[in-house]
């Protein structure tokens, strides 16, 4: 399945920090037929480096999609059955505006001038997008990570517009730990000297400090276990050192290839959203904002997940539960760490297929 990006543009954007994005692009790609109802959509949500391109073949790369095990005939979301709608977040580097993009008042690229944007934000424009395709109700929300916060965002602030959210190897809001983490990855960047305080597009980009955060950020996303089985402690004999361990070529290796297709800037606007993302920010009790809510819940984990830990999900079923919402809970077994929800196709595909047709059928 070959698949095209396409982009959107709406007039303007409102962001909860006070200023407004004027005009503003989306990038996003669709896989499968809307029905006649346009009932059948389900709108992907990806982690912090995805994008629009989570399944297929795409056209401009010919690279396959971030979620190809998981997104297609067959497999856990169908497209036989169901359309899906995947699109490139608010401040992110890859057709959506972001840092990188040129900022109409000025011709140059936002750089330092880019606005901060929240969670809520992003969710914001996606709402603009699945509005304009003239759907009134999205079947399902679903993603990992910084996608599940999407999920459980879009699940608080437009309730009437979703039957179902999986959020997955998410938590409603970071740990001191989380942030520390991202914190470290920035302050990498930052210290890059041709990070020139954001405004480097017209030189040199700070690529050493974005492949440090994004080593920093790889080994969070790997378990002990997978790590062990991965590389040990093997060494590779190198023509200009005398060895170097298998680890190491690894990281580095995954340092470089990010750079290659993300943008500082978007890394910290993006990991800042991540931070300051509380489902549970206008204070009182967790569970009181599903209060009223008639979505239904797939929540996610997995054993071997330390950045995202099982019991930050549990947290959200708790309160899901509280509520007496329908929400179903599944931690998952695996030794790949918070790469799980992106490897382990098989169970995950189980349960949902079987999510998914129950919602469905009840619509």
């Amino acid at each position: 399945m070959i698949v095209t990006t396409h982009t959107a543009r709406f007039d303007s954007l409102e962001l909860d920090c006070g200023r407004a994005l004027e005009p503003v692009d989306i990038a996003y790609q669709t896989y499968g037929e809307l029905n006649r109802e346009k009932s059948n959509a389900i709108l992907i949500l990806h982690a912090f480096s995805g994008d629009a391109h989570a399944a297929g073949i795409s056209e401009q790369t010919g690279k396959p999609g971030w979620w190809d095990n998981m997104i297609g005939a067959g497999k856990a979301f169908d497209t036989n059955r169901y359309f899906m709608i995947s699109s490139n977040v608010l401040g992110g580097c890859s057709g959506t505006t972001g840092p990188s993009s040129i900022d109409p008042r000025s011709g140059h690229p936002y750089g330092s001038k880019f606005p901060p944007v929240s969670i809520r934000d992003i969710v914001r424009l996606q709402k603009k997008l699945t509005d304009s395709m003239g759907i009134e109700k999205l079947l399902a929300v679903a993603g990992g990570s910084m996608g599940g916060m999407q999920a459980l965002e879009w699940a608080v602030s437009y309730p009437q517009s979703v039957a179902a959210a999986m959020p997955i190897a998410t938590t409603h809001r970071h740990s001191a730990q989380q942030i520390a983490f991202n914190e470290v990855g920035r302050q990498a960047i930052v210290a890059d000297p041709d990070f020139h305080r954001g405004d480097y597009y017209d030189a040199k980009h700070p690529e050493r400090g974005l492949a440090v955060a994004r080593m920093i950020g790889h080994i969070t996303y790997m378990s002990d276990d997978s790590m062990r089985e991965k590389f040990g402690r093997r060494r590779l004999k190198l023509a200009d050192e005398d060895s170097m361990f298998e680890v190491e070529s690894y990281l580095r290796y995954r340092g470089g290839q990010f750079v290659s297709r993300f943008d500082a800037n978007s890394y910290i606007v993006i990991t800042r959203a991540m931070d300051t993302f509380d489902l549970n920010a206008g204070g009182g009790p967790l569970e009181a904002r599903f209060d009223g809510s008639g979505t239904r819940f797939l929540v996610l984990s997995f054993t071997s997940d330390w950045l995202y830990p099982s019991y930050q999900s549990q947290e959200i079923v708790r309160a899901l539960r509280s509520r007496n919402l329908d929400v179903a809970y599944v931690e998952l077994e695996s030794n790949y760490g918070h790469d799980a929800f992106l490897v382990e196709a098989g169970e995950q595909t189980a349960l949902i297929k079987g999510f998914l047709e129950k919602t469905f059928q009840r619509l």
